[in-house]
């Protein structure tokens, strides 16, 4: 019987080994032959501009990929010095305005390969304690970046603190500054809405928006109310225009880029002199969140969080009519100023 199974055994190597000789054989053959193929296309056509436009940007977005695993681990210094990054000071700033679209302005031009975000507000022009820590604590502060690329930080509250403008003139005065804004009365009551969640958060009781923003002795609107004043555009941009020209200024429409991104996305790509890489196919209407959502690459997906557009509470529509009143003189001085027209009451 043991006979028998070695014999059996040994007839099923033979035949393994025959055919895996003849798929060897078969290989060699066919890999000789492929020389002789003709080209699938002509070699003009595998090497255009587009391709090669095509080859550039997935050597970016591989670039961009070996970034990302610095940010989530420890990168020793040899793997800093061999990818060639650096910790580099913004080129750029989103300075403003709270709840005009920052964080999502953010993320869509972190899908250009050229640009590099910080992930986190530093709030370092606007906090005094930061401040102190100096220049170099800040530049640690920003991601790892390659010297052809540009990194880009937002702190909303840089836009109504006193002391920024000067702050950032004396680190780079030549730095580009965006500015993206949205309708002052929804923007007040979207500033609004965030408070109220987290106060409802804590179990903490909040007043009524309507309460908040008109004065009570005269019922005319309350000009001490944070998130009024924050909507005063023209008043805080005159404050930055001591220090710089409105050349280095570029105002983004923060209600477009909600319903119509693609275009403010490329007028920023401008401004910024990037070359244009964020296309219709890095966004996409995302029909149960209401919002558009950002494509990296087949792979990679991403929505802002879920604490974005956040649902308003019904205001008193005549505390709107007066806020809209009272908005109107200041929009219209910020449209002469910054050359830039919105549709807003």
């Amino acid at each position: 019987m043991l006979f028998k199974q070695q014999a059996l055994l040994r007839q099923k190597l033979l035949v393994l080994g025959s055919l895996a000789v003849g798929s060897l054989l078969y290989l060699v053959a066919r890999v000789g032959s492929l020389d002789r193929l003709p080209p699938i296309c002509p070699v003009e056509g595998r090497f255009s501009p587009q391709n090669q436009d095509a080859i550039a940007l997935r050597a970016m977005q591989y670039k961009r990929g070996l970034l990302h695993e610095f940010r989530k681990g420890n990168a020793t210094k040899e793997q800093i010095l061999l990818h060639n990054l650096v910790q580099q000071l913004p080129k750029a700033i989103i300075i403003g305005v709270r709840k005009g679209g920052t964080r999502a302005l953010l993320e869509m031009l972190n899908l250009h390969p050229s640009v590099v975000k910080a992930s986190q507000e530093i709030h370092f022009f606007d906090n005094d304690e930061n401040y102190a820590k100096g220049i170099e604590w800040y530049r640690k502060k920003m991601p790892f970046s390659h010297p052809h690329q540009i990194t880009i930080e937002k702190s909303p509250a840089y836009f109504i603190t006193d002391e920024v403008p000067e702050r950032i003139y004396k680190m780079n005065s030549s730095i580009k500054l965006l500015v993206i804004v949205r309708e002052p009365t929804t923007r007040a009551i979207s500033d609004y809405t965030q408070v109220l969640e987290g106060k409802e958060r804590k179990n903490k009781t909040y007043y009524k928006f309507e309460k908040l923003a008109m004065d009570a002795n005269t019922c005319e609107v309350n000009t001490k109310y944070k998130a009024v004043r924050t909507s005063i555009y023209t008043k805080h941009l005159e404050r930055w225009l001591k220090y710089f020209p409105i050349e280095q200024f570029h105002i983004v429409d923060g209600d477009r880029l909600i319903t119509e991104p693609l275009p403010e996305l490329q007028l920023v790509e401008k401004f910024l002199n990037l070359p244009p890489r964020i296309s219709q196919y890095n966004l996409y209407f995302n029909a149960t969140r209401g919002f558009y959502c950002l494509r990296f690459n087949i792979v990679f997906n991403k929505c802002l969080a879920g604490s974005k557009g956040r649902i308003h509470p019904e205001v008193d529509p005549s505390v709107i009519t007066k806020l809209h009143k009272f908005f109107h003189p200041f929009n219209q001085k910020f449209y002469q100023i910054t050359g830039r027209t919105f549709n807003w009451p």
